[in-house]
């Protein structure tokens, strides 16, 4: 374990810290018609962000902050990826909330807010610290669902997410008490130690997984507790939608390998919250999957396509080994390619006073512009797990990881699942080309959202064919963090 100067780790949280302080001061000062300096700067202290973390020390972990801080090739590269995520986000959000008065500075603070409390949950080795960054975030987030002031649905969605992420808290919060009073510490690699010892109450420790565990699926959007993701989805603005099906994921992903397999990986441990995430993963699949083919808002689909994505995510974690995490890691990575794109042609058809989150909206868009119908369909063949998408090898690195482990039932339940959830996707596929278009007016995209999303629904083919390089460094990542 090496310890060095505390902020060189965390150089790239402070910068984004001080910017943040800029930009709003810069804000204050700007009138209406120069806040694109906002939005500049906002992707300049990303791109910085990006620098900083891509040169730091990638060879194992760096500790700082009295152990509660960690820098390790995990973190490292989610943090890459959430800053590309929060990066195209905003690209695709450009036309989108300039046409609902939305283009203001608390929009892109707000962003670099969470983006800070997703930075701090992925490096965080501490309780204390995984539980700012969740806050940080999540708090973020409520004010960014509510920024549209005079939507009834939107003020609605965001008082569903705040009054159930105070519940979902609540209960992880009062969990890692109990692991505090049972094991003495809130640092992570230290409580693992102690729990291997037999040091630890065994009896505190099954009741603090029941709570940690529950915190953790409401953060995931996985059954019994997604029941605010449709809400929150359909009512929030697009692109507000679209920041958090994406970003938060990874970090989410990263709260479920420190605490579940760092904290609390003890082999006794291991075997009672693989079988909590077994029954939650089933009811994600089954619940996301069929509930979704009733759905005719599009958001509210993705949404439902979103809690069977969290069962799929489990399975990888359930898993266990090198093999399984890597999986799991690999498919968050491309969920948020996915669901990217996927919003993102929502947001292209979307246009001032016009929403285009019903399905209807997508009929005859092959007539209207074959190129983003092309596009489309490889999102959805991606989403579906059909080849040669990138989609397909996500979902079959899973199903190895999980057959490896014994579960071979498990894995045959989520082909079943994963056919059923095929018909609500390949539906909208059907939509684009065989019907005749409800709406012919001419798609016109900013000159950087054409191409961000060629690049994004062009990478669901390339990943798809050439896949070893980005499974390569999640096994990287995974291997020399979780020793």
């Amino acid at each position: 374990m090496e310890y060095i100067t505390p902020f060189i780790p965390a150089l790239a949280e402070a910068f984004l810290l001080v910017m943040v302080c800029a930009i709003l001061l810069i804000d204050a000062f700007l009138p209406d018609e120069k806040r694109w300096v906002t939005y500049a700067l906002t992707m300049a202290t990303l791109f910085g962000c990006f620098l900083i973390t891509g040169f730091t020390d990638w060879r194992g972990e760096i500790y700082t902050f009295s152990g509660m801080f960690v820098a390790d090739p995990l973190a490292n590269m989610l943090k890459l990826w959430i800053y590309l995520t929060v990066a195209i986000v905003l690209v695709y959000s450009q036309a989108y909330i300039r046409a609902r008065d939305m283009f203001r500075g608390e929009f892109f603070v707000l962003a670099l807010f969470s983006t800070l409390g997703m930075m701090v949950m992925v490096s965080a080795n501490h309780m204390l610290t995984l539980y700012l960054g969740l806050e940080l975030m999540s708090l973020s987030l409520y004010a960014m669902i509510a920024l549209q002031r005079d939507s009834a649905t939107a003020t609605e969605a965001a008082m569903k997410y705040f009054v159930l992420g105070a519940l979902s808290s609540g209960m992880l919060l009062y969990g890692m008490s109990m692991l505090y009073g049972a094991t003495g510490t809130l640092e992570l690699t230290r409580m693992a130690e102690v729990i291997a010892s037999n040091d630890a109450d065994s009896t505190i420790l099954m009741f603090a997984l029941v709570f940690v565990v529950a915190g953790l699926g409401f953060k995931l959007s996985a059954v019994p507790f997604h029941m605010w993701v449709p809400d929150v989805y359909q009512g929030a603005p697009t692109a507000v939608t679209l920041f958090i099906g994406s970003a938060p994921k990874l970090a989410g992903f990263a709260f479920l390998l420190r605490l579940l397999v760092i904290g609390l990986g003890a082999e006794y441990l291991v075997a009672q919250w693989q079988w909590m995430l077994i029954i939650m993963a089933v009811l994600s699949l089954a619940i996301g999957n069929i509930t979704a083919i009733a759905q005719s808002n599009l958001k509210r689909m993705l949404a439902y396509s979103t809690i069977s994505h969290s069962g799929f995510l489990l399975l990888g974690v359930l898993a266990g080994g090198n093999g399984g995490y890597a999986s799991a890691m690999f498919y968050v990575i491309v969920y948020v390619l996915m669901t990217l794109g996927t919003f993102g042609m929502i947001l292209l058809m979307s246009r001032a006073g016009f929403e285009a989150d019903k399905l209807d909206d997508f009929k005859g868009l092959n007539a209207r512009s074959p190129w983003y119908a092309f596009l489309m369909l490889l999102l959805m063949f991606s989403m579906a797990g059909l080849p040669p998408a990138v989609g397909f090898y996500a979902k079959l690195s899973v199903l190895w990881a999980v057959v490896d482990a014994g579960f071979v039932w498990l894995a045959v339940l989520a082909v079943l699942f994963s056919l059923i959830g095929a018909f609500y996707y390949l539906r909208i596929v059907k939509l684009m080309y065989f019907d005749e278009p409800v709406d012919r007016s001419p798609i016109t995209p900013t000159v950087s959202m054409r191409w961000v999303m060629g690049a994004n629904g062009l990478s669901m083919l390339v990943l798809g064919i050439l896949p070893g390089g980005l499974m390569a460094l999640c096994e990287y990542s995974i291997v020399l963090s979780l020793r």
